[in-house]
């Protein structure tokens, strides 16, 4: 079969928001098509179908705004709790 799935990890060395990284990468059958990174500001896709994503989500300036607060409200605030 075939499998998708997505990772959202936080990056980071200290609990400040300028330490933090938040990426989201989307994969299919282990390939990695698109991603977005707190440090870039937008999705960048890595495959033909991941450049269409890519394209159709940073349309959506809400959405990818929505993706940029994650970085402060999923990441810092679990770091926090983590640093504790």
């Amino acid at each position: 079969g075939f499998k998708m799935y997505w990772v959202n990890p936080c990056n980071f060395n200290s609990t400040e928001l300028k330490d933090i990284e938040y990426i989201v990468s989307y994969y299919f059958n282990k390939i990695e098509y698109t991603r977005f990174d707190s440090s870039v500001g937008h999705y960048v896709g890595y495959t033909e179908y991941g450049v269409k994503q890519a394209k159709y989500f940073n349309k959506d300036t809400a959405y990818v705004s929505s993706m940029k607060a994650q970085k402060e409200t999923y990441c810092q605030h679990n770091i926090g709790i983590w640093y504790s």
